[in-house]
């Protein structure tokens, strides 16, 4: 942020006042749930561009921390928390595990790029998935675990959903803000840089490799914070969420509105993607079909997403503007030169 900042500039202040009021809003204000998870998916999708559109380290395999976070914050509620009071445990445990995993994946594979890296993330993800769809003891196998409660917090009973998308909506903001700040920080110039030209940010001195494993690490502490969130949504948890598919939808999110080219990108594509799918599987058991099809369409035709896409226009219209500046500058020189030859 530069010493003219306007906080009437910053798109940040219209997405809260239009979240703030959404359980108001007509027809819109009846659907908590769905407001609650587009919430969710805004942060998971800006934890997951970290990697994608910063670091341009193509994961597909974020959904293993998305379900990690979410079987952590289910398993510590019922064994420490035992459905009682406060469900700040659980999730704070949830960011806290799937971290540490994350540092540790991002660790073994930081010095893959490319193709190399996609395909060890999708393995990654699927064998997590596999354990956690096969270890039934622990977690419920395919019937998951469920009746989990909100619980309260600070004396707040969260089993209300209003409340509940209030407190979500609190931890969504701060949680985009960091990361804003994150991309806006030295540490987030070393990010860019890496996705540029790795070559050169190693002859400046910068471990590369090191910075890919702390932001595989930052990127895995907000997507186990959203998994233990969308836990506590609907009080179960499933393997599907760690499932490569999964995974899949974060990436279409992501490129849907523009997260390679602008940081808000994400945010339009999330929200988008699951209003889209709510919409679509309601109308037709086959959406997928029709959210496939528009997806290719976009990557032909908008490669930088919707967002993307709005900022070419603007930069048109910008050369546009400065050219017919030029042209109209340029006929009034001559105009003028061509009086002083006639004098």
């Amino acid at each position: 942020m530069n010493k003219q900042y306007n906080i009437l500039n910053d798109p940040f202040l219209y997405l809260l006042i239009f979240f703030g009021v959404f359980p108001f809003i007509p027809l819109l204000g009846k659907y908590l749930s769905l407001g609650t998870e587009m919430l969710i998916w805004i942060l998971y999708s800006l934890s997951f561009n970290l990697l994608l559109g910063y670091t341009g380290l193509p994961s597909f395999g974020h959904g293993a921390f998305y379900g990690i976070g979410s079987y952590v914050t289910a398993l510590v509620y019922l064994q420490f928390i035992n459905n009682s009071k406060n469900i700040f445990l659980p999730v704070l445990a949830a960011s806290l595990i799937v971290g540490m995993l994350a540092y540790f994946f991002g660790f073994i594979i930081r010095k893959k790029r490319g193709i190399y890296f996609a395909l060890i993330t999708v393995a990654f993800s699927q064998v997590l998935y596999i354990i956690a769809f096969k270890w039934t003891e622990v977690t419920g196998g395919e019937l998951g675990i469920t009746r989990l409660f909100r619980g309260q917090f600070l004396g707040i009973d969260l089993n209300n959903s209003t409340r509940y998308y209030y407190f979500v909506l609190i931890i969504v903001f701060l949680g985009s803000i960091i990361i804003r700040k994150i991309t806006l920080s030295p540490f987030g110039k070393v990010l860019k840089a890496l996705k540029q030209n790795e070559t050169r940010v190693q002859y400046l001195g910068y471990n590369s490799a090191k910075y890919c494993c702390y932001v595989m690490t930052i990127s895995g502490i907000f997507a186990g914070l959203c998994g233990g969130l969308y836990c506590l949504l609907y009080g179960a948890v499933f393997a599907d969420n760690m499932h490569w598919v999964k995974s899949g939808d974060v990436v279409i999110a992501t490129l849907l509105g523009g997260g390679m080219t602008n940081f808000y990108g994400p945010i339009v594509g999330s929200s988008i993607f699951v209003l889209a799918r709510e919409i679509l599987s309601s109308v037709w058991d086959n959406w997928m079909l029709l959210y496939g099809l528009a997806f290719v369409l976009i990557i032909l035709f908008m490669p930088t997403g919707l967002l993307g896409m709005v900022e070419r226009i603007k930069e048109k219209k910008h050369t546009e503007q400065f050219n017919n500046n030029n042209n109209k500058k340029k006929k009034d020189l001559e105009g003028i030169a061509h009086k002083e030859e006639n004098k």
